[in-house]
């Protein structure tokens, strides 16, 4: 596996023990429609949370979460959709961000965004 899966990989695993920790329940990870996947999808308490992570292993070219283009929020905005419709949704939602500078397991910086982004607003 090429590096940055590995840390991709890594991330992924380090940001579902951190919600778990705070009291989140995991539904779905790497939840795939279409062109999109969905790294995380949780309930925080009644709200239905999709979680981008976005792990980097250096900062040189900016903060992981800046990876987190219109294009890919639009994507995810678009998977939501279709799981809500997939599981008969109808409370609230919402888009964070977990970004995540990791150097190894026990050397890395983990950054909660709650409300990252919402779909129809331009940030």
């Amino acid at each position: 596996m090429a590096h940055h899966n590995e840390v991709g990989k890594s991330g992924e695993a380090l940001a579902r023990q951190y919600l778990e920790a705070q009291g989140y329940r995991i539904l779905e990870a790497n939840w795939r429609y279409r062109r999109a996947e969905v790294d995380l999808i949780a309930m925080d308490g009644k709200v239905l949370v999709f979680v981008e992570v976005k792990t980097r292993s250096s900062d040189a070219f900016g903060k992981p979460e800046e990876f987190v283009t219109s294009y890919k929020e639009k994507l995810i905005v678009e998977a939501a959709i279709a799981y809500m419709e997939s599981i008969g949704h109808d409370w609230e939602l919402r888009f964070d961000i977990i970004s995540i500078l990791f150097r190894n397991e026990r050397d890395y910086q983990l950054k909660h965004i709650p409300d990252a982004f919402f779909p129809g607003l331009e940030g």
